[in-house]
């Protein structure tokens, strides 16, 4: 089932001579029970593109279907709760509160969002997979990059979203760690049927991905190819 769609999407920032044409017509679909790696340079507008597919930002031209409703024809309460309820954020800046020790960032996700979290058994298993279980009363500014990464990709799990969104997931984390998020996104997939899209550099990950895409200078190509070379 087509769970995300994206329709001729366009996306400029600036105006005048500064206008810039960061996405280009990209057309793309995201099904439950698949994932998907959109891969490309920096600056090639894979972020952009995230970010609209999870309704952050508004395209210029084109629209964006969530479970078959257009988003913009919702309200921005609307908006909200799609975003509060079917949708998984990892962003690169990690976005967690800086106050709350990683115990409490579950509980504050637990308090606003009271349905479909994962039992505490299936949370403690997901921490232990992510290496972070004896991590629990310590405060993110006391983890590394990559121990706060793993927090936060648990914390997206957490809510067992129908969507999951992902930016650059991977990028402080080693081959070994890799490879288990890799795999725990595939289990995702595959166990709760979300779709799950991941934009990185991290070709690493090529390999536990249904689809492979390309961003490159704002047009996006389907490259299943390169998971062949792998």
């Amino acid at each position: 089932m087509e769970t995300l769609q994206l329709i001729n999407i366009n996306k400029y920032f600036g105006t005048g001579t500064s206008r810039v044409h960061v996405l280009k017509d990209i057309n793309f679909t995201a099904k439950k029970g698949e994932v998907n790696l959109v891969i490309g340079p920096s600056g090639s507008g894979k972020s952009t593109f995230l970010t609209i597919a999870g309704g952050l930002q508004t395209p210029t031209d084109g629209s964006v279907q969530l479970e078959g409703d257009m988003l913009k024809n919702m309200s921005s309460k609307q908006r909200d709760a799609l975003r509060l309820n079917s949708i998984g954020f990892v962003l690169q800046s990690y976005s967690l509160v800086p106050y709350l020790t990683v115990k409490e960032q579950f509980k504050l996700v637990k308090k606003v969002k009271k349905q479909n979290n994962l039992t505490n058994l299936s949370l403690t298993q997901l921490m232990e997979k992510l290496g972070i279980e004896d991590l629990v009363n310590k405060y993110p500014g006391e983890l590394s990059g990559g121990q706060n990464q793993r927090v936060a990709i648990a914390r997206a799990l957490y809510t067992k979203p129908d969507i999951l969104l992902a930016d650059e997931p991977t990028a402080a984390l080693d081959s070994e760690r890799v490879a288990e998020v890799g795999q725990i996104f595939q289990d995702l997939a595959r166990e709760q049927n979300t779709a799950v899209i991941i934009v990185t550099h991290d070709l690493r990950l090529i390999n536990f991905a249904d689809n492979v895409y390309k961003i490159m200078d704002g047009q996006m190509t389907l490259e299943n190819d390169m998971k062949l070379a792998q």
